[in-house]
Parts: structure tokens; sequence; C-alpha cells
């Protein structure tokens, strides 16, 4: 008898001490709940936040875009067809009939000097001024006004001339719920965009001159830095990364590529497991 009064109240006791943890972690829980609530409202309340800024300064940037006519080109302009394939067959003698853009940068650069273009890609929603600064991270987080925008701009490669392209120039823009900057770009792996043949040229001007460039790769893939590269230090080089390119396509655009050509790549995400949409486009007109 006197064993189990001893023991009785030690059970009460660890009866106690548990049901006060199990509060306690009650409690825990709780508390991150909450703070859970609190960030999640808070990023919410940011995404708003910038995509009413990106709307702001993306109309502001229209309101600045100027289509010159060219009326007002006192000299003719001058175009120079890029490394014409010898097969007359190829599409490239189809698109060289495209129109360039003809951009007024005056009032763009107004409102940020580091504008270095402006990039059509048809069949999507991109048409964007380009700018290019020292590093690829300011404009992950900054707007076209310089503004803090997690929607970022769309951006040249600073290791890139951006008036004398190089074996690879690159441009740069994020993926957003809202559709803004380079989303659309993801069209470009579906049925009606590959169909349409009257897709496969990307316009970009500066304001040296307006270039159309001919799609020859479309593909979706992990994070890497090799479709990034920017110049080659051989020839032989140059050739395995243009063949890889091709190779990588999802769809055949019979387009001949070869070591005299410069390309053109466009990057953004596909998703937010690190996978990249990326382009590809060689340069087959530039006009002065």
């Amino acid at each position: 008898m006197n064993h189990l009064i001893n023991i009785i109240p030690k059970n009460i006791h660890n009866n106690n001490g548990d049901l006060m943890h199990k509060k306690f972690i009650l409690k825990i829980m709780a508390s991150i709940f909450i703070i859970g609530i609190i960030i999640s409202i808070f990023n919410i309340m940011i995404w708003f936040i910038d995509n009413k800024n990106t709307k702001r300064v993306t109309t502001l940037v229209n309101n600045a875009v100027k289509i010159k006519d060219k009326k007002e080109d006192v000299n003719e302009v001058t175009y120079e067809l890029v490394n014409p394939p010898l097969d007359k067959n190829d599409p490239y003698y189809k698109y060289i009939n495209e129109e360039l853009l003809n951009i007024n940068f005056d009032e763009l650069k107004k409102i940020n000097s580091d504008v270095v273009g402006y990039i059509e890609v048809p069949g999507t929603e991109v048409k964007y001024p380009v700018v290019k600064t020292s590093d690829n991270k300011y404009y992950l987080r900054h707007s076209f006004d310089k503004s803090y925008n997690k929607a970022g701009w769309i951006f040249m490669d600073y290791r890139n001339d951006a008036y004398d392209y190089q074996n690879n120039t690159i441009i740069y823009g994020h993926k957003r719920n809202d559709g803004s900057m380079f989303t659309s770009l993801k069209n470009v792996l579906t049925n009606d965009w590959l169909k349409n043949e009257e897709n496969y040229i990307i316009k970009l001007a500066n304001e040296k001159e307006s270039t159309l460039w001919q799609i020859f790769s479309v593909y979706k893939i992990e994070q890497e830095s090799y479709y990034i590269t920017t110049k080659f230090k051989t020839e032989k080089l140059y050739k395995e990364f243009l063949e890889d390119m091709q190779k990588r396509s999802i769809f055949d655009f019979k387009t001949s590529v070869n070591t005299k050509d410069k390309i053109l790549t466009l990057s953004t995400c596909y998703d937010y497991n690190g996978k990249r949409v990326v382009i590809h486009a060689k340069l087959i007109k530039r006009g002065h």
C-alpha cells in the first residue's frame, strides 16, 4: 500500500508535465503558423506593389518610345545582309524582307541612360527597352526607372558589347505571374507559336542600328552557364556550341548556322524549380 501511495503522486506529476509540454508545443506551432501567415500577407502585398509599379513604369516607357517616321531620316537607310546562305531556299531569304524597328531613343534615355536597345519578339508580349550595367544583378531587382522592384527589367549581359555584337549576345528577363517582362517567352514552347512561321524573327534596335535575328533553337533546360557563354577561344569551340544549341531545340526551324554567324540568346525562368526557357537566333540583317 505504501508503495502505491508513493507512485500515485509521481504519475500525476508526470501527467501534468506532459500536458504542459504539449501546450508549449502547441503554442510554438501556433506562433509559427501566425508568423507564416504574416510573412505570406507581406509577400503578397509586396507582389501587388511591385506589379503596380511595373505597370506604372511600363506606361511611362510606352509613352516615351517613339517610332520614327521614315520621312524623318534625311539619308536613306543602308541595309546589310549578314552571312547569307548559299542555298536560296534557306528560310533566311524569306525573313530578310521583314521591316526593321526604327526607334527614337531620346526620351527613353532621359528616363534611364543605361538603355542600350529595344526588343520585340513576335507571338509574345515582349516589347521592351533593354538596359545594361556593370553586373547581372542590379536589374534583377530594379525597374527601368531604377526604382527597387523584384520584377526587375529586361537587361543585357554585362559582358556583352551592346553595339558590337559578340559570338553570343544574351538578354535576360524575369518570369512574372502578371505576365510582364519575359513571362510570355514560354509561348515559344507551344504548338500554336511554333506552327506560325511569322514568329521566327526577333527585332532588336539600338541607337546606331536596327537588326533582325532569325530563330534557330528554342528549348527549356535546367539552370546552367554553358548556353550563356559570350565568347569562344577557338572557332572549333564555337562550332561545337552552335551544334549543341541546335540539337537542344524542341523544333526544327530548318535554319543553317555556322561560325560566321553572331547569335542572340534570350533567357528566362520556366518554373520555380530552376528550369529556364531559352531562345537562340542568328543575326541576318542590319540597317544603319
